[in-house]
């Protein structure tokens, strides 16, 4: 299955390999777990990674359901939707290629390279990198796509990825916990990076029970900044060991008077969004003058009521967050190496389960994030 001038561990690399593929757009029925699906060849530059585990998130269920499509103005349902579009249906407003191999938090041993890939990768631990880029015009945000978007991803035994979004990680934990850091945490910390969060600054996270809330608590502190956190009561302890310095009621009556009783301030200096939803406006009436707002979902709904007086007014500053630059993963596998974060795993279920992991993950009844480990023979 190698070409000639590729190298592989001396392990036996089947010409077949189990893998949830993904036929369409739709319901749950649209992924399909195979156990023939042909296992990829390492083209030039790539490496051929054996899936030790891959995490979930927000972008597999929204590309699955079209979500993205601007047709969709409700929330995230993990149902599909009728008024969708396939024509912009992906997270770049692109058509999606079918049949597609999703999952992007992949965590894997390199098996195989590919012409001109770096041998000495073989037998490694490494994360992927989600983005994919042109190389040549690495900043350009036109010539990006997404690990099981625009390629095939790690739903699967094998997946065969560029070598420069590889990045060998040395740590002591699971492979298990290591597919809760990708998606999530480089989210967070181009959501912190894009809003220029220092220690001087009050952090407002809603939904800090996901794990892009999660991560952008521990990523917060991490800088130095108060934090405070939004969720139900029932994951009030999950949540409070991330480290946030104030726990509230994920909807509060009056966040003002909330915010001031527990911080004895009735704002913040910036609120770090994935929810949106109905409660928006109430969230952005708490920035404080020449505050930010910074968003990279929209799990409770797209749209929001949004009075232009509270913008303009507060000399607020609104930001998105969705490509993240290049170096932001490198930086994220050192402070996972340096013990500076931790992970957040929820749960993990074997790859022919994907259907249940991913009806949990729909769920969020759990706190931080949920993977599918690939070792099951």
């Amino acid at each position: 299955m190698t070409t000639r001038s590729s190298k592989t561990l001396p392990e036996a690399i089947p010409k077949t390999m189990r893998a949830f593929v993904l036929m369409g757009h739709g319901d749950l029925d649209q992924l399909h777990y195979r156990e023939d699906w042909p296992t990829p060849t390492p083209g030039p530059g790539e490496v051929l990674l054996r899936v030790r585990a891959c995490g979930l998130n927000n972008t597999d269920v929204n590309t699955r359901t079209a979500w993205y499509s601007k047709g969709v103005d409700e929330h995230t349902t993990g149902t599909g939707f009728d008024t969708a579009e396939d024509d912009d249906a992906t997270w770049g407003g692109a058509p999606l290629t079918f049949p597609r191999i999703q999952g992007a938090d992949i965590v894997g041993e390199a098996v195989a390279v590919g012409e001109g890939a770096d041998a000495s990768l073989l037998g490694r631990r490494v994360l992927v990198d989600t983005w994919l880029r042109d190389w040549d015009r690495p900043l350009d945000l036109d010539r990006t796509g997404y690990v099981g978007s625009e390629c095939d991803g790690g739903f699967a035994a094998f997946c065969a990825v560029d070598q420069r979004n590889l990045h060998p990680i040395a740590t002591d934990l699971s492979n298990a916990e290591l597919a809760t850091f990708a998606t999530s945490y480089i989210t967070a910390e181009n959501m912190l990076n894009r809003a220029q969060v220092t220690a001087s600054d009050t952090v407002l996270v809603p939904g800090a029970s996901g794990g892009v809330g999660g991560a952008l608590i521990q990523l917060s502190k991490r800088r130095g900044a108060t934090v405070v956190a939004l969720c139900s009561s029932s994951k009030r302890d999950a949540v409070a060991a991330c480290g946030p310095d104030v726990i509230l009621d994920r909807a509060p009556a009056n966040l003002r008077q909330s915010l001031r009783d527990a911080l004895g301030q009735d704002t913040v200096s910036v609120v770090a969004d994935v929810v949106g939803g109905a409660g928006w406006s109430a969230l952005i009436d708490v920035i404080a003058r020449g505050g930010r707002y910074t968003c990279a979902g929209a799990i409770a709904g797209p749209m929001v009521d949004f009075d232009l007086r509270t913008f303009y007014l507060r000399d607020l500053t609104f930001t998105g967050a969705t490509i993240v630059p290049p170096g932001i993963f490198a930086d994220l596998v050192g402070y996972i190496e340096r013990g500076e974060i931790k992970p957040m795993l929820a749960a993990s279920y074997p790859l022919r389960d994907l259907h249940a992991a991913q009806q949990a993950f729909i769920n969020k009844q759990h706190v931080g994030n949920i993977v599918v480990t690939c070792d099951e023979a």
